[in-house]
């Protein structure tokens, strides 16, 4: 015999399934929110995110392909926000003086076959290349010819920043490996480049971390596949000053070594040029002599030369203003609203004066620095 009242109605257990479903939502939203909190990237990778989705959009409205983002794994995401499409690339080859040769060869060992692949469809030879290094000193303009090869060719370039690849849960690290490939099949076609590679793929040793040694050898397991896939029109492209450190693993893998050396006198001129070309410069300017002193500069270091200089003529500029607003009496003439033209006018160009004092005070940060032999003779008699 069942006692009144002592078994639940069919109202009383929908209650309590409401009640178990509403608590287990607080729960579970709660513990989420708080593991957001303790993340540390959490808020990094929410703007990586926006970033891929903008950089995915434009990439789609290209024409040569469209990028479903609803498709996208969350880890092809974030490194889809290293993406550069090539509109956005502002380097040319008309960028990079002095290299003639090199950007030639680019141009007909990894360009021509992209662009013209009917043409050498029949011929497994004749395909572009997996892998592109580039070594030589640092300041010479390896990342920039990168830029201009993805412009010239037409392709997708995903700058490859290699701490997106760490992350603290295990196996995280060989699915962002893999999402870098996989992003870059959908792209193609795509360069990859990773500057400083060496310090992501050097010679692997016993001492090696576990996570390191692992994603190391997912990655040359990766572009195994892009190598033996003749329609993928994906590349890897490194830069490093230390081709030697490299793995002898990823040297196979990259057979187009390109070196970038540091300019000679001739292509130092013409970098002087290209450099000032657009700058308000003095005729006294003499770049062959220029040239002759600055031995041992790489290109960057012509371009902080060139950038000292004009900043001289600004200082002396500011200076000349600030003394006359103090010696002179304010009148109805004077106005805080000048134009552009009016100060670019009232600013003198670039002499030759200004570049030997930069050379000078660039010359002793380099010896300071020991990137430059004491006893070596720059200076502008």
């Amino acid at each position: 015999m069942m006692v009144e009242g002592s078994a639940f109605t069919r109202n009383d257990v929908f209650q309590m399934a409401i009640r178990v479903a509403f608590v287990s939502a607080v729960t579970y939203f709660s513990i989420k929110w708080l593991v957001n909190q303790i993340d540390p990237t959490s808020k990094s990778r929410k703007k990586a995110e926006e970033r891929a989705r903008e950089q995915l959009r434009k990439a789609g409205l290209g024409g040569k392909h469209s990028v479903e983002l609803d498709k996208l794994t969350d880890h092809e995401m974030i490194i889809a926000s290293q993406l550069v499409v090539p509109d956005e690339i502002n380097v040319n080859w008309k960028d990079i003086a002095g290299l003639d040769h090199l950007i030639q060869e680019l141009r007909e060992t990894v360009i021509l076959p992209i662009q013209k692949r009917e043409l050498f469809a029949d011929s497994r030879l004749t395909q572009p290349p997996k892998g592109v290094l580039l070594h030589g000193p640092p300041g010479c303009g390896k990342t920039l010819i990168a830029k201009a090869t993805a412009k010239e060719a037409n392709m997708s370039f995903i700058n490859l920043d290699v701490s997106l690849l760490t992350d603290k849960w295990y196996g995280e690290t060989q699915k962002l490996a893999a999402a870098v490939f996989s992003l870059a099949v959908k792209l193609q076609p795509c360069i990859v480049f990773i500057d400083e590679i060496e310090s992501f793929l050097r010679t692997r040793t016993q001492h090696d971390h576990e996570a390191t040694a692992m994603m190391k050898t997912q990655f040359m397991s990766l572009w195994d596949g892009l190598i033996t896939d003749n329609t993928c029109t994906v590349i890897i492209m490194g830069a490093t000053n230390r081709p030697q450190d490299l793995d002898k693993a990823i040297q196979r893998r990259m057979p187009a070594t390109f070196h970038v050396p540091m300019p000679n006198e001739m292509q130092r001129e013409r970098i002087l040029q290209l450099i000032l070309k657009s700058e308000p410069v003095s005729d006294d300017i003499d770049y062959r002599r220029l040239a002759s002193a600055t031995e041992g500069f790489s290109g960057s270091d012509l371009h902080e030369l060139c950038r000292q200089a004009a900043v001289y003529r600004v200082r002396e500029f500011a200076r000349e203003e600030c003394a006359r607003e103090n010696d002179e009496v304010k009148t109805n003439r004077t106005t805080n609203s000048e134009s552009d033209e009016e100060f670019v006018d009232a600013v003198r160009p670039i002499t030759m004066e200004d570049l030997r004092l930069s050379l000078n005070k660039l010359k002793e940060s380099k010896i300071q620095c020991g990137s430059l032999a004491p006893n070596m003779r720059i200076e502008l008699d």
